[in-house]
């Protein structure tokens, strides 16, 4: 407890180190970490940033490795501070050993909470510290979000799943990671202290005692802090996993999302498969079909652009598909290709009138199963009157038949059909 204190006053009254942007009033504070693998994705979070904010900011990046460290430094760009891996590490035993029993993204995640105590203990001028994830994206300016925090110590923003996906609140939490704001007072800095500490003691990519990584332990902070304000702006935290609830728009060029101004996307599972195709989310996660123009093609464009001017490869390392995987990919809404547009968007509106089918038919089968026959051969019949090749399954056929005439009629129909097939299957194996 002492140790904590100690911290805690060393972070309100800290030795200064770091200036503000000479002859400008900072607006925002944000730090974010990535290694080489999401190199675009910060350069991209940064330019959305760039474009968006109203008042200048300051990002602090955490440079997982030289290699990324060295290419920003080269760039040097406005309002960027970076961070080594050497400088952040330096002197924390307690993070040094953490990492010694872990792997590469489990360190990472235990290092979420330390770099916005970093942030704040070296450099005075800063009141609030926002941590983001590298691969959230601008669209609008993120003053609304720190409106809504207004007094308060420390902001989070639900993962608001779809109700399809509301069971992954059992392992990814109620609250994300990607956007979390702390005010240097007592209730932003205990949290952040302990939230450090817990992370410290279990941070893992599994489950276990209802712990999952950094993010379960978010799960009862609004009981367990004073001051803590939970997101209500539907624009912020938009998501592959929320995405499917909301009436996605187009309105004066700007994309709105049930009439509120889209502020940040979160775009998780994206990866980058090949030059020229991209896997948007996990499979999981239905995207409606207005997302793959105005957000995941124009972000998969500036990643492929950003690649080429920093000299990086464009695929994920560890991520390419052989051909015969990319075509099949296209074929079942997994992957997207990114140019050309049109061809792109005709693919994605193809794959999905093939997936709804499927669905349809899954649907039948699990009606049958249910004993709901009249649910059962209304999805037959949509899939039938949507593709009629679907006729070729006599499984299917054989279900509808049933469902007009009646199980026992179909019973002794393919009793007649085959008389000796009981006998057959009990019959002994030759020896």
């Amino acid at each position: 407890m002492a140790d904590t204190q100690q911290r805690q006053s060393a972070i309100r009254n800290p030795k200064p180190v770091l200036s503000t942007v000479e002859g400008s009033e900072i607006g925002y504070y944000f730090c974010t970490y990535f290694d080489r693998n999401y190199l675009t994705r910060g350069l991209a979070l940064y330019n959305s940033l760039r474009q968006h904010c109203k008042r200048p900011f300051v990002l602090w990046i955490l440079c997982f490795d030289g290699e990324t460290y060295d290419i920003l430094a080269r760039l040097d760009l406005p309002g960027v501070r970076l961070i080594s891996q050497q400088e952040f590490e330096a002197g924390d035993e307690e993070l040094l050993r953490a990492k010694a029993n872990r792997s590469r993204i489990e360190y990472y995640w235990t290092c979420t909470p330390s770099l916005p105590l970093y942030v704040l203990r070296r450099n005075p001028e800063v009141d609030i510290i926002t941590y983001l994830d590298a691969d959230l994206y601008f669209y609008s300016d993120p003053q609304p979000i720190f409106d809504e925090l207004g007094d308060g110590s420390i902001l989070i923003h639900e993962h608001r799943y779809a109700p399809e996906y509301a069971h992954l609140a059992d392992t990814s939490g109620i609250y994300n990671v990607g956007w979390m704001s702390f005010r240097r007072n007592d209730n932003g800095l205990s949290c952040l202290h302990w939230w450090r500490e817990r992370c410290l003691e279990w941070c893992y990519a599994h489950v276990e005692d209802g712990k999952f990584g950094d993010q379960k332990y978010l799960d009862d902070w609004p009981e367990r802090f004073p001051g803590v304000v939970v997101l209500q702006d539907k624009g912020a935290g938009l998501a592959p996993w929320n995405i499917i609830q909301y009436r996605l728009e187009q309105i004066n060029s700007r994309i709105v999302i049930d009439g509120q101004p889209l502020i940040f996307f979160h775009f998780h599972g994206f990866r980058c498969v090949h030059e020229r195709v991209v896997k948007p989310a996990g499979y999981i996660y239905r995207l409606p079909s207005l997302a793959v123009p105005h957000l995941f093609l124009p972000y998969a464009a500036e990643l492929l652009n950003l690649s080429r001017q920093v000299g990086f490869p464009f695929p994920d390392a560890g991520r390419a598909l052989q051909a015969r995987d990319l075509s099949s990919g296209l074929l079942e809404q997994r992957l997207l290709l990114i140019r050309p547009v049109l061809l792109s968007q005709w693919l994605w509106y193809l794959a999905g009138w093939r997936r709804r089918n499927r669905d349809r038919v899954e649907s039948g089968f699990s009606a049958y199963q249910r004993g709901e026959l009249r649910v059962m051969r209304h999805q037959f019949l949509q899939a039938i009157l949507w593709n009629p090749l679907v006729l070729r399954n006599l499984g299917i056929v054989s279900l509808l038949l049933e469902s007009l005439v009646g199980s026992s009629a179909m019973a002794r129909y393919r009793a007649w059909r085959q008389p000796d097939h009981g006998a057959v299957a009990n019959r002994p194996e030759s020896k």
